[in-house]
């Protein structure tokens, strides 16, 4: 409950794809560990926006947030403006979400990627913030030179950048 009396408003990102949410979600839900789907309802009529199967709503976690998501037919499509920021511990697990998000999508520059339902995801480290904000301890605009220069970020380049 709020001060006021009333319940907690909860926000969460809700993804409009054009056709394949229910395709997209299976997808997403087994590339991140603590994942899950939680529903889908699908449309039982035919309608020319829609075609019947399409999927009205679905319910998914990544990672311990909650998603939500829906075919919106030919007249949606995502840009770089939205994107979703997958934070990796290890080069291994870095690796394993690129390699699934790139899989029929596309690299960018500096960990950025687009998904082959055209979601746009930035892949980076959980060190990245540290070496970014800590500039007593390192070189942050020596991070950014590494990572500049890079499609797919290396834990171990920008380490000894920022150490250099």
């Amino acid at each position: 409950m709020t001060q006021n009396g009333s319940k907690r408003i909860s926000v969460r990102p809700s993804l409009t794809f054009k056709h394949h949410t229910e395709e997209a979600v299976n997808f997403y839900v087994s590339l991140f560990p603590n994942s899950k789907v939680v529903s889908i309802l699908h449309s039982e009529l035919d309608s020319p926006q829609l075609p019947k199967g399409s999927v009205l709503h679905a319910e998914f976690v990544l990672d311990g947030q909650e998603y939500t998501a829906f075919d919106g037919g030919d007249t949606f499509e995502f840009s770089e403006g939205f994107s979703l920021v997958a934070t990796c511990e290890t080069q291994q697990e870095l690796d394993t979400v690129w390699d699934g998000l790139t899989a029929g999508g596309e690299e960018g520059p500096c960990g950025w990627c687009k998904d082959r339902f055209g979601v746009s995801w930035q892949v980076v480290p959980s060190s990245l913030g540290r070496m970014m904000s800590d500039n007593k301890s390192g070189s942050s605009s020596k991070v950014v030179e590494a990572f500049l220069k890079m499609k797919k970020m290396d834990i171990a380049t920008l380490e000894r950048a920022y150490r250099s």
